[in-house]
């Protein structure tokens, strides 16, 4: 029988890289200045990579890798394109609103991950308050709340990593070298 790939490493990668870059923004390690390289990755990592990642998922048969990967791909993109193009008028607090529903999406992945890799799990573990961190940080104008949901935006990054790194390695050796 013919070897499929893997596509997750590569989705959880563009995740983690863009997720990483946006947060140490977020938590405001980085100025505002910075944002135009997040876009860059916004679009051709967390965007694109994810996105063939999810389409990937869904011919090996993963409806949850498609979702994730494909919906978390579109967030990539709406987002750049929301910061590059239109955020010209647009209230915090719909921006707010739209990282709330963000936040929905992201609770309701994360209670399929119930069934999955522990590992992935502690991925979104990590992921839903990072989501609604940010939202009532532009709900209610909290630099505070903003800044936290950047530093768990941080370590939703770091436990992505870890994931597809686990992958890539644990499929390279043939065994289990990090455990998921």
């Amino acid at each position: 029988m013919e070897k499929k790939v893997n596509p997750a490493p590569l989705g959880l990668s563009g995740f983690a890289l863009t997720t990483w870059l946006l947060s140490m923004h977020n938590a405001g390690l980085f100025g505002g200045n910075n944002v135009p390289l997040v876009l860059a990755c916004a679009f051709a990592f967390g965007g694109t990579a994810q996105f063939v990642a999810g389409i990937v998922e869904a011919f090996v048969g993963n409806s949850f890798g498609f979702v994730a990967f494909c919906g978390y791909g579109a967030f990539w993109w709406s987002f750049g394109l929301l910061v590059e193009f239109f955020i010209k008028g647009v209230d915090g607090a719909f921006i707010g609103w739209y990282l709330l529903l963000w936040g929905v999406f992201t609770t309701f992945m994360w209670i399929g991950t119930w069934k999955k890799a522990k590992a992935l799990m502690l991925v979104f573990t990590a992921l839903v308050p990072t989501f609604y961190l940010l939202a009532f940080g532009a709900l209610l104008g909290s630099s505070s709340l903003t800044s936290l949901g950047g530093y768990l935006g941080l370590l939703t990054a770091a436990l992505a990593f870890y994931l597809a790194a686990a992958e890539v390695i644990n499929e390279a050796w043939g065994r289990t070298v990090l455990p998921v």
